[in-house]
């Protein structure tokens, strides 16, 4: 067996090819990665939210921010000069000789293949005389010539060379090292084990300590895990925590302390500064000692943050400041939301504490509005609208409009609108409007449901209830262009919401509505009574008398279809009768109705089969699906970086003031969204009354609140002896017949072996 070399590249050809490979392996993803993107497109698409977030905070720093940064140029000659290196090196393997190539004594000879022998013997005279080193040749020249000529002349040399490619016979196998030889002389001996050390022993260790020590610092949501337990210790201490509490606890975060986050900063001239914002504030619990309240880094953040919300002007250094606190409040808000949801499920399952109670976590809910929107909890939704001011709101909250939210001013008339907003002029009031329009409308529909059981709307003392949520977002512009192309005056407004009500009433039949039917019928009765009782006013106004009066046809129209209805059901009953004399007759239609019943009963479970397959499809598409937490950019005029606009959606108890369900927060709503909420039912039977919450974190006054009914009855026992176990008498006696005659025949066959 040929013997194994291993030798270092003296010439440095392989060590070219194993560097080629390692820039290539390098530049290729760096540059998918790390290429800045088209600067066209963001500069696309910032132009085409200019008309409607051109005076927010952050679109002004973000076109600034594009404007001054060189970090894409940067980036840019990085890539370059990396793919330049690559492209250089590759050129240099391209011209390399090969070293590794088949040996040809004909080509050493310069001759032909299949060349004669005296043709051989005449080239091989020739070039000893040309490089004969007595002659004045190249000696190594002349010994490949004379192998050459040995292999081909040689009856031995010229075997080997037919079997191994070598006159000389097999030869030991050589594996050459892509690495200089230098880099092993015994020169440079000294040199490569220092850069080694420094590489393996210093570097390396360095580096990956200093991430470990960081990262281990964070949680996932990249907060420090020392605010997440300042948090859960504030929150368990005050359960019931009011509005100023919270700023408190929220500015104490180890986020805003120079000492734990090298991005917060104390300067010289907050001495001065700081106190004349408190001056302007006013009572802040300036005087409060409890620790960490008292330290400058969170008297600092919590007079900040609230200049922030009073939209007070602060100076340059105090602004760069502000910022940077303001922009790091949604997520330690966020964290403090999960840290309250902890506490609440450790309460529930163990005990011995109470849970934060809702109103605490509500608060930390409605502070990320605020923040987002600079504004004060007592203050109008409608100034987060551009060029709206406090003097401008005794122009909608009088009598002639009294519009107080966003919901009422778009629920005016174009008419009333201009009218009420002709102190902004056409310009801005087309601002106001198209910065409205952008607002989200978001409709809510609810599904109750217990999942994996045989009666999925009956719920059952302890059973698993799904609530399918399902979230359709439209933009403001599309509900207010609705409402003009069809706008009915009052009256037939309420004749028609009556009408959509008894439709409602009459086609949806809910779960806590089945129990006593005769009380409902009773209800209906004294309802009926009450109505024509009442008497119709005075005709003072037109729109009053017109919606009484609808009001009073329909519910004659309905009486009347009713009346209409029971006769036509006593006369079926009396037909019926009459036929049913006959007793083949009443088997025939006892049959055709157990018929009808059985095939109901499997088109209704092929239906629940059907959606339980969807479902769960859906479910594992959710799962399987990455979607971008990209929505639709909050228009917000001080908050200082985009924002995007996410929601909580959860189930509580108001009379409780409890959660009943972990609020979900949702980040992918651009269009349409289906959320399941998951709670435990109640352990006792009765009537149980819950909300279904609907909050933004972006935006005050947009909050949704959907009453959830829930009727829980006793959970059925336990079968003992299941239909699917009684085994008939015959089939157990055909068993045990089968098992002796198997035993028999057991027995014949051990007899026989013996």
């Amino acid at each position: 067996m040929a013997g194994q070399q291993f030798q270092y590249d003296d010439s440095g050809n392989t060590f070219f090819y194993f560097l080629t490979s390692f820039v290539g392996l390098i530049v290729i993803p760096a540059t998918y990665y790390l290429w800045p993107r088209d600067q066209n497109a963001e500069q696309l698409r910032l132009k085409s939210l200019r008309r409607v977030h051109g005076r927010c905070l952050w679109y002004r720093l973000r076109l600034m921010k594009s404007q001054q940064s060189i970090v894409p140029t940067l980036k840019k000659a990085a890539l370059l000069f990396g793919w330049a290196v690559f492209l250089l090196l590759a050129y240099k393997v391209s011209k390399l000789d090969r070293e590794y190539q088949e040996y040809n004594p004909y080509e050493v000879l310069n001759l032909d293949p299949g060349a004669s022998l005296s043709e051989i013997k005449k080239q091989y005279r020739v070039l000893s005389l040309k490089f004969h080193p007595d002659k004045g040749g190249d000696e190594a020249t002349f010994m490949r010539i004379a192998k050459a000529y040995a292999a081909l002349t040689n009856e031995q040399s010229r075997q080997n060379w037919e079997m191994y490619g070598n006159p000389d016979g097999p030869g030991a196998t050589s594996f050459g090292i892509a690495l200089p030889a230098w880099i092993v002389d015994q020169k440079n001996s000294m040199l490569v084990l220092l850069v080694y050390g420094l590489a393996f022993m210093v570097i390396l260790p360095v580096v990956v300590g200093t991430w470990w020590y960081r990262s281990i610092r964070y949680s996932g949501d990249q907060i420090l895990i020392n605010t997440t337990q300042l948090f859960m210790h504030f929150m368990y201490k005050t359960p019931n925590m009011n509005m100023k509490r919270l700023a408190m606890v929220l500015t104490a975060a180890f986020e805003f302390d120079p000492r734990s986050n090298k991005e917060a900063t104390i300067r010289p001239t907050d001495n001065i500064e700081v106190p004349q914002l408190i001056r302007e504030l006013g009572n802040i619990n300036v005087k409060k000692k409890e620790p960490p309240f008292c330290y400058p880094y969170s008297l600092k953040a919590r007079v900040l943050v609230l200049a922030h919300l009073a939209r007070m002007e602060v100076s340059e250094d105090l602004e760069e400041d502000q910022r940077f606190v303001v922009r790091k409040s949604p997520a330690l808000l966020q964290e403090m939301v999960n840290v309250g949801c902890q506490l609440t499920m450790m309460a529930n399952s163990r005990g011995g504490f109470h849970a934060p109670r809702l109103v605490s976590i509500e608060n930390c809910m409605k502070l990320t509005q605020m923040i987002v929107q600079g504004l004060q909890e007592s203050k109008s939704p409608l100034l987060q609208l551009p060029h709206f001011e406090e003097e401008h709101l005794r122009y909608c909250i009088s009598k002639k409009y009294k519009v107080r939210s966003l919901q009422d001013l778009v629920s005016l008339k174009d008419s009333d609108r201009r009218s009420m907003l002709r102190f902004l002029g056409e310009e801005k009031y087309d601002e106001v409007m198209a910065v409205l329009g952008s607002f989200p409308h978001i409709t809510m529909e609810t599904k109750l449901q217990v999942l994996d059981d045989e009666d999925s709307n009956n719920i059952t003392a302890g059973s698993i209830v799904t609530v399918t949520v399902t979230l359709t977002r439209k933009r403001m512009a599309e509900v207010f262009e609705k409402e003009q192309e069809a706008t009915p005056c009052p009256g037939e407004e309420a004749a028609n919401t009556e009408e959509g009500q008894g439709d409602l009433s009459k086609t949806k039949t809910k779960v806590w509505q089945n129990k006593n039917k005769g009380a409902k019928k009773t209800a209906k009765s004294k309802k009926k009574k009450l109505t024509k009782k009442k008497a119709t006013p005075a005709p003072t106004k037109a729109k009053q008398a017109n919606g009484n009066v609808a009001g009073n046809e329909v519910v004659a129209a309905a009486a009347k279809e009713e009346e209409e209805e029971g006769s036509d059901k006593g006369s079926e009953s009396d037909e019926g009768e009459a036929n049913k004399d006959s007793p083949s007759e009443r088997d025939e239609e006892s049959d055709k109705q157990s018929d009808t019943e059985v095939d109901e009963i499997a088109g209704d479970d092929e239906e629940e089969w059907e959606a339980l397959q969807q479902s769960i499809q859906r479910r594992e598409r959710a799962l399987l699906e990455t979607k971008s937490k990209v929505t639709h950019p909050v228009y917000s005029l001080y908050f200082p970086e985009e924002k995007q606009e996410w929601w909580w959606l959860y189930i509580a108890d108001r009379r409780e003031q409890t959660l009943v369900s972990m609020p979900y927060h949702v980040c992918t709503l651009k269009d349409t969204e289906e959320v399941e909420l998951k709670f435990p039912a109640p352990s006792k039977t009765g009537n149980y009354q819950y909300s279904v919450i609907l909050r933004s974190d972006s935006y005050l006054g947009l909050d949704q609140i959907k009453p959830l009914k829930l009727e829980v009855h006793e959970a059925k026992a336990m079968l003992d002896n299941h239909p699917q176990w009684d085994i008939p008498d015959t089939e157990e006696e055909d068993e045990e017949q089968e098992d002796s005659d198997g035993i028999e025949e057991s027995e014949d066959d051990d007899e026989d072996n013996d």
